[in-house]
């Protein structure tokens, strides 16, 4: 037996573990493949079929198959298939599922213990979510790891500075389906997260559906009469494939052809590199303006150069993304094995933190993981600290400007664990109870309006009576390293006081424990 590091990715997904000897090694999956896609086709009631086949089902039962289901982690959604809802979670757990069964196949170990990655601005819903879907895949997660993080140990990017000091590193990170970038520093075996910053919708498969929109217009412009590809769900979802291999092959090569087939029809389109870049530019132009937010608030923190940057997930394979880099920034940028990192670094981790668990005895001997001969392994343990991915507040009134609007006491980036005590106070005379709504920043940028927050969690406080206006309620956040938000309200000279746990995820623990037994039961291929 051993720990794993799993990179649950939007549209590819990757398990890896370190060897007896201290190296991460990809298990590639029972096609023969480092990468799964993350593609979900319920073929029936008791059966589902992820990767390359549930890809290649998209063709010709397009309504049967989920991708992309990553950005849906954390939210309230569900789809239904054969007569049953299923949640995000549950979808995700059968990729991590396939991705278990076939390690053990490959590996020869059962495969329980394990560390899964996410993106380094997930919110606390979308990193529980991530950890939900594990549990009901049948795995124990030890831990929920930044991307970056991950990715850094594997480039082994986390030695000693230019100068033999502190050390920081920029990764940029453009994965399938989801974009950051993050700038981390290292002081000793400190390794910090100074600042982060991403896109929840903006990757890889964004720039397929720019090709699947040209590929139309030429298919429209030889043929106008013709019906519409994308009305045709068996034709679209063929264009999607061929786009992406498109676009794979471009980052290699100078030109492409792809023949657009609809209604007996066929149009040759040539693509080349030029071409691509032209018609993603503003794509690119966000990522760079991410970054340049990224190295601008770095900067600030006292960040004013990096020893490295890293390209991170499948699209930095692009020529452009290494070439836009330079010319901004002047960032000679890494670019090795970027599929793999996040898995490879994550199986790193694992190993850490099942070291640490096995050490600090948070678990039995017969509980305990089972780890490769340590003696073996240099890898030295890192102590992370991270930061909010998210800004966390309160919903409040404003008696003189008549104004409802968020007040933010936690803000992105602020370092983790952190805490903040603030007053508020009541709006009337004689009022008896305050409710308390606690905020998440919903968008990429902190703002006070209402709609661009989400409630997180809710409760009402008792005040006593026959109190003025503007009676002193104390509110303290606390948001520790593993992401966990207790709100704290205290009415003083009472005592009375109110706790919430932030509500974080969707599903309930008894929901994930029959979602667990019902997958036992699925036949997953």
């Amino acid at each position: 037996m051993a720990v794993y590091g799993i990179d649950l990715g939007t549209t590819y997904s990757c398990i890896a573990c370190v060897d007896d000897v201290g190296r991460p090694t990809v298990l590639r999956n029972l096609e023969g493949s480092d990468t799964t896609p993350s593609v979900v086709y319920f073929e029936s009631g008791d059966g589902t079929v992820v990767g390359q086949s549930a890809k290649d089902a998209a063709v010709v039962d397009p309504d049967a198959v989920v991708q992309l289901i990553k950005r849906d982690m954390g939210e309230a959604v569900s789809r239904e298939f054969h007569g049953r809802s299923f949640t995000p979670e549950e979808i995700s757990a059968r990729i991590l599922r396939k991705l278990a069964d076939d390690a053990q196949v490959s590996g020869g170990h059962e495969v329980r213990d394990v560390v899964i990655t996410v993106p380094a601005y997930f919110g606390i819903a979308e990193r529980d979510a991530t950890r939900k879907a594990g549990e009901i895949a049948g795995l124990r997660v030890l831990d929920v790891v930044a991307e970056p993080i991950a990715a850094a140990l594997d480039y082994g990017a986390l030695g000693a500075g230019a100068d033999g000091g502190d050390r920081a590193i920029l990764v940029y990170d453009l994965g399938g389906g989801t974009f950051d970038t993050t700038v981390l520093t290292l002081r000793g075996t400190e390794l910090k997260v100074v600042c982060t910053d991403g896109a929840k919708e903006l990757g890889g498969s964004d720039w397929d559906d720019r090709l699947v929109l040209h590929l139309v217009d030429a298919f429209r412009t030889r043929f106008p009469d013709a019906g519409d590809p994308l009305a045709d769900p068996q034709t679209e979802t063929q264009l999607r494939k061929d786009a992406e291999e498109a676009k794979k092959a471009l980052s290699f090569r100078g030109s492409y052809t792809v023949r657009v087939m609809h209604q007996g029809l066929v149009e040759p389109v040539e693509l080349t590199q030029e071409l691509i870049e032209e018609l993603t530019r503003d794509l690119l132009d966000r990522t760079v303006d991410l970054t340049r937010r990224t190295v601008e608030l770095a900067r600030e923190r006292g960040v004013a150069r990096f020893d490295d940057v890293l390209l991170v997930g499948g699209a930095t394979k692009m020529p452009a993304v290494a070439r836009r880099l330079r010319e901004e920034f002047g960032f000679d940028a890494r670019l090795h094995n970027p599929d793999l990192a996040v898995a490879r670094g994550a199986s790193l981790y694992a190993l850490d933190r099942a070291l640490y668990v096995i050490n600090s005895g948070e678990v039995s001997a017969e509980e305990a993981p089972q780890v490769p001969d340590t003696g073996r392994i240099t890898h030295q343990p890192y102590t992370i600290s991270t930061v909010a991915s998210r800004g966390y507040g309160i919903q409040v009134w404003d008696l003189d400007l008549e104004r409802e609007y968020v007040t933010h006491l936690v803000h992105a980036n602020d370092t983790l664990p952190v805490a903040v005590v603030q007053d508020f106070y009541t709006i009337r005379a004689g009022q008896r109870k305050v409710h308390i709504k606690v905020m998440e920043q919903a968008g990429s940028v902190e703002s006070d309006e209402l709609g661009h927050n989400t409630v997180v969690a809710d409760g009402e406080l008792d005040i006593p009576p026959d109190k003025p206006e503007r009676w002193p309620i104390q509110c303290e956040f606390s948001l520790d390293t593993s992401g966990l938000l207790t709100v704290a309200a205290t009415e003083r000279e009472t005592g009375e006081r109110l706790t919430l746990t932030v509500r974080i995820g969707q599903m309930t623990e008894e929901a994930v424990a029959e979602a667990r037994i019902s997958l036992t039961k699925e036949r997953i291929a």
